[in-house]
């Protein structure tokens, strides 16, 4: 992309750092104030995970009404709040069809693109901000800061230096590093004074002791319609067994729960509730009408409608199981597993942790480098999946490029119009199809 405008120097030059939805989203927005915009990406193409992240369905955000879906952010909710007030769910989905990529409401909530897909709505988005000047440099490695202030950059040409007027910060956590967020933003950072929480494992599988056994027989196989309680907390969904433990959505959804116990006492001990559908006495009345003479595996599938895993998965956690009805259908609503470790921050969705609140001052720049904003995941907050990270990732974007206009002086471009902007909190319609 080439600017349309780089030789008038009297208009002030912004640097976004990271090609992901937060860089690019506080890109257009500085582009349509007028801005002449360049956006620094270390990889060769930009938004990698957001295009892996859409290759099974591009979960865009959530319909939720506005207190649930704030709650999805735990601790940071407060903080995420005004921002997310000021690009909401309803602006998210704006913003896609004014692309071509009209919306929908799935039937869990979830808010997708008609196409599913990340790639179309990428293609129209890049060649919107083409048209808008912005300017995409690609093998750009960040590295600082130069004696002058000037960013510094590694290409392929060498190290060399930038000047601009105002930077945004948007390099992501340090999930999936080999598609460009590596975390190694944080010693910069903290050669500056800038306290950055560590970064953890979010949105991540558990580490557990299978036998070998049930590792041999059953990785790789699904437990379906399941709920998972951590701490008196339990969430439905399913999950996936794997050679070293558990993934999927019901544990990633219990990911935050599980590493801070984790981190407290070297191990968590949760429960899976096999049949979340069906109550404890209609399980045990089911139980109790066993044939006689029948073996446990016929009464498990036929009478508890368990699948192999899961029938394999509850004599792993339980053996030997009870033969009286009611107390085989407690153990099979409540299958205790101990977790002792999370799987690696480079094979989790998303990270936890990043740079802390008190780092940045109202306009979301950090205070000590004026001049300089940060967004994305690079900041201290956490969401499970569900729509819930992208939409936060763009509503901090936003507000970080909101904050630099405002520190420039310029007012902001017309926003898109969408629920909560005028303290509308009802759920948006569901379309099915």
């Amino acid at each position: 992309m080439i600017p349309s405008h780089d030789s008038d120097s009297r208009i002030p030059s912004v640097a976004v750092i990271g090609a992901g939805p937060a860089g690019l989203i506080a890109a257009e927005t500085l582009a349509r104030a007028g801005y002449r915009v360049t956006v620094y990406e270390r990889m060769a193409s930009p938004a990698r995970k957001f295009l892996i992240a859409g290759r099974g369905g591009l979960n865009l955000t959530h319909s939720e009404p506005r207190a649930p879906f704030l709650a999805r952010y735990g601790a940071a909710a407060e903080w995420l709040a005004p921002m997310i007030d000021a690009f909401p769910p309803g602006r998210l989905r704006a913003f896609a069809e004014g692309l071509g990529e009209a919306t929908f409401v799935g039937s869990s909530g979830r808010v997708f693109p008609r196409s599913f897909k990340a790639s179309p709505l990428l293609r129209a988005w890049l060649g919107r901000l083409e048209g808008l000047g912005v300017r995409l440099a690609s093998r750009h490695r960040w590295l600082g800061w130069g004696a002058g202030g000037a960013l510094r950059f590694e290409t392929p040409e060498g190290e060399g230096e930038v000047a601009c007027d105002v930077a945004i910060l948007a390099l992501g956590g340090a999930s999936w590093p080999r598609l460009g967020s590596d975390g190694g933003w944080v010693a910069i950072l903290e050669e500056q004074g800038i306290a950055v929480a560590p970064l953890r494992a979010a949105n991540s599988g558990v580490r557990i002791g299978w036998s070998d056994a049930f590792r041999t027989r059953f990785a790789g196989e699904p437990l379906k319609r399941i709920a998972l309680a951590v701490e008196g907390v339990s969430v439905r969904g399913e999950a996936m067994i794997d050679a070293a433990g558990l993934e999927g959505g019901a544990v990633y959804a219990q990911s935050a729960r599980l590493r801070e116990a984790i981190a407290r006492e070297g191990q968590v001990v949760f429960e899976i509730d096999l049949r979340p559908d069906l109550g404890l006495d209609a399980l045990a009345a089911r139980l109790a009408r066993a044939r006689k003479g029948e073996t446990l595996a016929n009464r498990l599938r036929k009478a508890a409608g368990l699948a192999p895993a899961a029938a394999g998965l509850l004599r792993e956690a339980a053996f030997p199981l009870p033969a009286e009805p009611e107390a085989l259908a407690r153990r099979i609503k409540a299958v205790p597993l101990a977790a002792t470790a999370m799987a690696p921050l480079e094979r989790a969705i998303s990270s936890a942790g990043g740079i802390v609140r008190a780092a940045l001052d109202e306009r979301h720049m950090l205070r000590a480098c004026p001049g300089v904003f940060a967004a994305g995941e690079m900041l201290d907050w956490e969401a499970p999946t569900g729509g819930y990270l992208l939409q936060a990732s763009f509503a901090t974007g936003f507000a970080a490029a909101f904050g630099a206009l405002q520190w420039l002086n310029r007012p902001a471009p017309e926003a898109w119009a969408g629920p909560w902007a005028a303290g509308d909190e009802s759920e948006m319609a569901r379309d099915d199809s």
